[in-house]
């Protein structure tokens, strides 16, 4: 194994998701068909190469169904006034041993969490 490639995050409507996630910092590196009345939608940041797709074809994962995914951040301040100023709603900073913690939740409830260590 070398890496993890593409997370998979369940979401009901794509257009609105991949307007979310640019919001968030995320750039879009492919958008195409997939199959009948399917789009692949997938994103990443810039220079790293773990990407994220935005899916509605697995029905075991429906949409909000998403925890744990964590992104990591230099300042959760810097990031509360930008979300904030962008319309996002974001939780509170949670300060535990391991690094200082901020939620997020997309519009389908798939919760983020932005990690600063």
């Amino acid at each position: 194994m070398k890496a993890i490639e593409i997370i998979s995050i369940p979401v009901t409507n794509q257009e609105k998701s991949k307007e979310f996630y640019e919001n968030l910092g995320f750039c879009l590196i492919a958008e195409a068909p997939f199959g009948p009345g399917q789009k692949w939608v997938q994103l990443g940041f810039p220079g790293h190469d773990t990407s994220v797709t935005l899916v509605t074809w697995f029905p075991g994962m429906p949409a909000g169904s998403m925890h744990g995914f964590v992104i990591k951040t230099d300042s959760l301040e810097q990031d509360i006034e930008e979300f904030t100023a962008k319309g996002i709603e974001v939780g509170k900073i949670d300060d535990t041993p391991w690094g200082r913690f901020l939620s997020v939740k997309d519009p389908d409830g798939n919760m983020l969490s932005f990690h600063q260590a």
